[in-house]
Order: structure tokens, then C-alpha cells, then sequence
């Protein structure tokens, strides 16, 4: 602070600015990770079921508890499979990447209405030979996918509409691996496995208007100091003229950020959820009812939240063994 004798430094973090709110509820990933080998799609979507733990054994040879029952807070994710029913082929131009065609399967589910509509007149034929006739042209392929909210234990039917990129260096293969897999559903372990690394996208809780202390941090004031003025206060709110510096603590809304989390070890997936529903079922969800995914310690936004898996793009390890889980936490938190 210069004059102040004490150190004071500034209060919230620059790296997030704008501390704007996300324009949609489900998280969008605006960067893909390069993958070698066979083509694969390189994110998937799940739903935020809450949090619990586990006793596993340590599998970190650098751990002085390696070998030894530790005990872990995971979220679990209710991953239902996610249906493929096209893709987008783009190519580069001087203004980013540039869509060059697009097919989809027809007929959609009755489901799919709810959030799209397809002309009744439209033939995938046409479109996909337009395609083919250009993949000497083509950058990048990304698949088209719908979640499944009514195959979870929520009470929501309306599907989100996904994007998710396809890895491989030929584009000839990505295009058979595309086709292949149109209008079949894909499930988390056929992407993800135990032990593997992921970068988990979602939108944080909203917790709607705050002030400077909740919002920043801002230290509070004794109540002998400037109390007259407010104690719950930034003391210096900087010149007026010409504008106010954006980088002064303020009140305003709080919360609902779209955040990314990296490297986020996936400690189990599982098909029965006996295997890890709790007493009563979880805290503003219920009971799993299908696929799940148990993800080390917690991740952003609410229960019920969308949430968006992608290949790590900061990996030092690819993957690590799988830990051995010994128990999972079943009592009941209902009243907690």
C-alpha cells in the first residue's frame, strides 16, 4: 500500500475479472485437449448428486500413508449415457474455425423435442456426402450429443445439447469413428476409467447480491474506526472522474461463474447404485439410478448441476492406478 506500515494487500483475486454471470447454466469448454491413438470423444456430461467419502488404500509411493486405509471426500456424478445424434465438421479460417457442414440422424427421440426440432423434409443423406466430398478441407469434427436427464433419479426431462470434440490426427478415421457411433448412445467408462485424470466444467452456486465483505473478502472495520461511515466498507473507493477502477472491491451479485477444475482423479465408476446410494437418498437429489462416476473431493455448482467432463489439457500423467476402495459412506444424511 505504500504509506500504510503494515502489509495490506488487495482484497479478491484479478484472475477472475469479469466477476460477470455465466449466459447459460450448463458449463461450456472453449478448449480441447490433443489426444494420440484411436479416435474417441473427448468429453462427456453428468449431473452433480452430491458429496460423501470413502476408505481407500493410499496408492501414492510418496505418501507416508501409502499402502495404508485413508479416508477421501468424493462428489458423485450420475453420468446417464448421452445420445450421438450428429456432428459438425469445421474448417480454419482466418477468424477461428468455421463450420463446413453438419448431419444428424432422423428420426429423434421423443425426448429430443423438448429442446429441438428437425424439418420434417431434411435428409442426412445429402448432408453427410457433402461431407465426405470435403474432408480434405476439414480441421476438426465435433460430435453432437443429448444428455439423458430421465434415465437419473431428478425429476427432468429436457436434454442438453453437447459439443464435444473427436480426437485423432487422421481426419479419415475421426470421420469413420463419427459415423460409426451416430444415433448409438455412449456411456462414461467407455471414455473414462478408474484411476484416469479429468477436467471437470460447471457453473458455480449463485448466492445473489452481496457486499464487499462476502464478495472479496474486504477486512471489517473495528467499530472504533470510521464507524460513523460503516464498518462493512471499502475505505478508498478511488477517483470518480474519469471512472471509477474497475479493480475496487464492490458490492454487487455474487456466485453463478462458469469455473474449470483441473486434473480431478476419477476414484471409481460403477453401473449399480446400491452400491453407493445412501439411507434415505442424497440431500436435494435422491437416489442414483443408474451409472455413476465418484470424483476426488468436491466440485463447483449445486446439486442437480450439469456438469462437463473433458480429457485433461494440463496432465502430467495421463493415468494412474486404479486406488482400491474399501468402503463407501452409506449412512444417511437426512436432517444434517
Amino acid at each position: 500500500m505504500g504509506h500504510k506500515s503494515k502489509s495490506a494487500p488487495r482484497r479478491g483475486s484479478l484472475m477472475y475479472y469479469p466477476r460477470i454471470r455465466a449466459r447459460r447454466i450448463s458449463g461450456r469448454v472453449k478448449t480441447w485437449p490433443k489426444v494420440s491413438g484411436a479416435p474417441k470423444l473427448l468429453g462427456f456430461a453428468g449431473y452433480k448428486v452430491g458429496t460423501t467419502h470413502l476408505i481407500m488404500i493410499e496408492n501414492k509411493p510418496k505418501s507416508p500413508l501409502f499402502g495404508r486405509e485413508v479416508v477421501r471426500e468424493v462428489t458423485v456424478v450420475e453420468v446417464p449415457p448421452i445420445l450421438v445424434y450428429g456432428f459438425r465438421a469445421y474448417k480454419k479460417s482466418p477468424k477461428g474455425l468455421r463450420v463446413i457442414g453438419q448431419a444428424m440422424v432422423k428420426p429423434l427421440p421423443k425426448y429430443a423435442e423438448r429442446t429441438m426440432t428437425i424439418s420434417k423434409d431434411y435428409d442426412p443423406a445429402p448432408a453427410q456426402a457433402a461431407i465426405e466430398a470435403k474432408l480434405d478441407d476439414i480441421t476438426e469434427l465435433r460430435a453432437l450429443a443429448l444428455t439423458q436427464p430421465h434415465k437419473t433419479g431428478m425429476n427432468k426431462k429436457t436434454p442438453e445439447v453437447l459439443e464435444i470434440k473427436v480426437s485423432g490426427e487422421d481426419i479419415k478415421s475421426a470421420y469413420e469413428y463419427i459415423k460409426g457411433i451416430m444415433g448409438k448412445e455412449i456411456k462414461a467408462k467407455d471414455l473414462f476409467a478408474e484411476g484416469s485424470f479429468v477436467d471437470v466444467t460447471a457453473v458455480t452456486k449463485g448466492k445473489g447480491f452481496a457486499g464487499a465483505v462476502k464478495r472479496f473478502g474486504v477486512k471489517i472495520m473495528p467499530n472504533w474506526h470510521k464507524h460513523r461511515k460503516g464498518h462493512r466498507v471499502v475505505g478508498a473507493i478511488s477517483p470518480s472522474k474519469p471512472h471509477m477502477m474497475f479493480t475496487i472491491p464492490r458490492p454487487g451479485k455474487m456466485g453463478f461463474h462458469q469455473r474449470t477444475e483441473y486434473n480431478k482423479l476419477i476414484l471409481k465408476t460403477g453401473e449399480n447404485p446400491i452400491d453407493i446410494n445412501v439411507a434415505g437418498g442424497f440431500l436435494h437429489y435422491g437416489l442414483v439410478q443408474g451409472d455413476y462416476v465418484l470424483v476426488n473431493g468436491t466440485l463447483p455448482g449445486p446439486t442437480k448441476r450439469l456438469v462437463r467432463f473433458r480429457y485433461p489439457v494440463r496432465a502430467k500423467v495421463a493415468k494412474i492406478e486404479p486406488p482400491k476402495v474399501v468402503s463407501v459412506n452409506l449412512a444417511s444424511k437426512q436432517g444434517v
